[in-house]
């Protein structure tokens, strides 16, 4: 599946932050569709319980969901996403606002990477990807605050090079941040692990 699945849910969005190119899948996630028609971005769906956004919109492929589920609506349109054959993603509002749906949300990159999916959540300044048993790699280009996260169980194997603190096959787990503000230093850099998952989260 050429393109990328868009999905823009209900958090805080800068104004200008939402990129949609021609070949883009894009669904508006419940108050998501708000900031679409806002900015004049077209949606090939709407879906979600729509509590957000305080009514159902008029759409021609709208999926109506109940209140009582148990997915969030950003989970249910990556899973929308994934059942057209999309393999890599874009987030938008999904950061900022309740904590609890922003730790759901790292939860979705999880399940994504772990499905052999790429995906990247962005907003607040940040971009945030997950990785599994594999490999993310930088240009010289990136600036700034880099951090790797374990969020559950271990992570074994990790590798860190091209930036400020590099590491070769250490053990990251979900109980210590030692992977926090690592730094971007003007080179290409990767980070891999071997057999786990990370999560990875940048200044964009």
């Amino acid at each position: 599946m050429t393109g990328t699945c868009v999905i823009v849910g209900a958090g805080n969005i800068a104004e200008s932050e939402v990129i949609v190119n021609p070949e883009d899948y894009v669904i508006g996630a419940d108050g998501g569709m708000d900031y679409l028609k806002r900015h004049g971005i077209r949606a090939d769906m709407a879906l979600g319980d729509f509590d957000s956004l305080g009514y159902v919109p008029e759409h021609h492929n709208l999926v109506v969901h109940p209140v009582m589920k148990d997915d969030t609506d950003m989970m249910l349109a990556v899973k929308a996403g994934l059942a057209r054959g999309y393999r890599k993603f874009r987030l938008y509002g999904g950061l900022g606002g309740r904590l609890d749906h922003t730790l759901a949300n790292l939860q979705t990159l999880i399940c994504l990477a772990e499905q052999g999916a790429e995906a990247q959540l962005i907003g607040e300044g940040v971009r945030i990807t997950a990785i599994h048993n594999g490999k993310i790699s930088f240009d010289a280009s990136h600036e700034g605050i880099i951090s790797v996260f374990c969020l559950s169980g271990k992570a074994e194997g990790v590798w860190i090079r091209g930036l400020k603190y590099p590491v070769e096959d250490v053990e990251l787990t979900s109980d210590r941040p030692l992977g926090v503000s690592n730094e971007f230093v003007g080179v290409e850099s990767e980070i891999g692990v071997r057999a786990g998952t990370l999560i990875i989260l940048w200044n964009c």
